[in-house]
């Protein structure tokens, strides 16, 4: 059986690895000129199965005025006469109720969990070199109110199977010293040993080469947009490419925020839209004081993940962003995030900058399986979670395609009209 997949994220290019292993012929195809280059290419490669909880809370309402009318906020919000932005708005606030937001974060973290178990798998097998750690996550807090309505999630998402702990500002800083210049301001933290961290781009290419070397190998048709899916008889007949057209027997959307785009046109709307992030990647020297675990500043939504001798800072949400173009006023407010809590990193010249167009849905979940067309499935819409997901969800998709019950309850991550 012959199967596309539209995009070379890291969400396709994990769903091409698991088809292959699972004996499809499979073909990616990808607008861009390689794997990774679009949203995966400098994200905030933590790999966080454990904090997963949607941006959609009723704890973020209260700070949506400070956060939308203030210039330098961790959310800003760019309003457009155009009728996609307002309705996914208008979703995420309906969103923003206890119960959604419970139910949500227990699909995310049943798929998160999950993930982290083929993550593992996957590493262990192929050994990819991606600068791969697992050197756990802490979430620290400098809001006394903040870390109180921490603890009570930490305690939900223990009944869920979720392994966290609470830590006072001591034990905070005797697990990442670094954290020294900012201990007196840390009001507590919470520890997850099981999360990692890895370069997302550099999975990609290694997926591919992986992909190319095997028995069967997979074809890659790079710098080949798709314009259009063509339709006959309740099915997809092909894709209508530059180079022509190109046939398959089934066809993963896995495009993110152009899944939207090509769905839209056969009359599917994901609800995706694209939410801006920044990154900055320092480049360490022996002189650096910097992180050895991933971090999570959640008063300011920043976190930082360190790859071998780089360390990866990201954070920011625009809403109404066109494009990746970068904007240096958010670089700069990522820049002064660093100085304030780590003004010794000492690294090696000027932070490499860079921004990507998270593909997100309003109350934070992917949609992941068939669709209305009887060969078309989805893998698509994953947001900031794409990287941490994208295993899981790969392994969930080919276990639906192939008619068989995944490892987590696939219902509520279904496509519905």
């Amino acid at each position: 059986m012959h199967t596309i997949v539209i995009g070379a994220g890291v969400v396709g290019m994990a769903t091409a690895y698991y088809l292959h292993r699972e004996g499809h012929r499979v073909s990616v195809v990808e607008a861009g000129p390689g794997p990774g280059l679009a949203t995966s290419r400098a994200n905030g490669a933590q790999l966080s199965y454990s904090f997963v909880a949607p941006l959609a809370d009723p704890a973020v309402l209260p700070k949506l005025p400070a956060w939308l009318l203030g210039r330098d906020t961790p959310l800003r919000w760019r309003p457009k006469l155009d009728p996609a932005q307002w309705r996914w708005c208008l979703d995420f606030l309906q969103a923003c109720t206890r119960g959604r937001n419970r139910a949500t974060t227990r699909e995310l973290l049943a798929l998160g969990l999950y993930s982290r178990h083929c993550v593992h798998q996957l590493v262990g097998h192929e050994r990819p070199a991606f600068d791969f750690s697992s050197g756990g996550k802490l979430l620290v807090y400098q809001d006394a109110a903040a870390y109180g309505r921490a603890l009570a999630q930490m305690d939900y998402q223990a009944s869920l199977g979720c392994e966290q702990r609470a830590l006072d500002r001591q034990a905070c800083l005797a697990l990442e010293p670094a954290l020294a210049d900012i201990g007196a301001s840390i009001a507590g933290a919470i520890h997850t040993p099981t999360e990692d961290a890895g370069d997302c781009l550099r999975l990609c290419t290694e997926l591919e080469r992986i992909l190319r070397a095997a028995p069967g190998a997979v074809q890659f048709h790079f710098d080949t947009p798709v314009s259009a899916l063509r339709t006959e008889g309740g099915r997809i007949v092909a894709l209508a490419t530059p180079a022509g057209d190109l046939q398959a027997d089934h066809y993963v959307l896995a495009g993110g925020i152009g899944a939207q785009a090509l769905a839209r046109r056969i009359g599917l709307d994901l609800r995706i839209y694209p939410l801006k992030g920044y990154s900055l990647t320092y480049d360490l020297t022996p002189d650096s004081i910097a992180p050895r675990a991933s971090i999570s500043d959640i008063g300011r939504k920043v976190v930082y993940a360190r790859l071998g001798q780089r360390l990866r800072v990201a954070g920011m949400v625009d809403i109404g962003a066109a494009n990746g173009a970068i904007d240096p006023r958010r670089t700069r407010s990522l820049e002064r995030d660093v100085a304030r809590l780590f003004p010794r990193l000492n690294a090696a010249g000027a932070p490499q900058p860079w921004a990507g167009l998270r593909p997100a849905r309003p109350d934070g979940k992917p949609l992941i399986g068939a669709t209305p067309w009887r060969n078309l499935w989805l893998n698509a819409g994953h947001g900031g979670l794409g990287f941490t997901l994208a295993a899981g969800s790969a392994r969930m998709l080919v276990d639906l395609m192939r008619g068989q019950r995944p490892a987590v309850e696939a219902a509520g991550f279904a496509f519905a009209a």
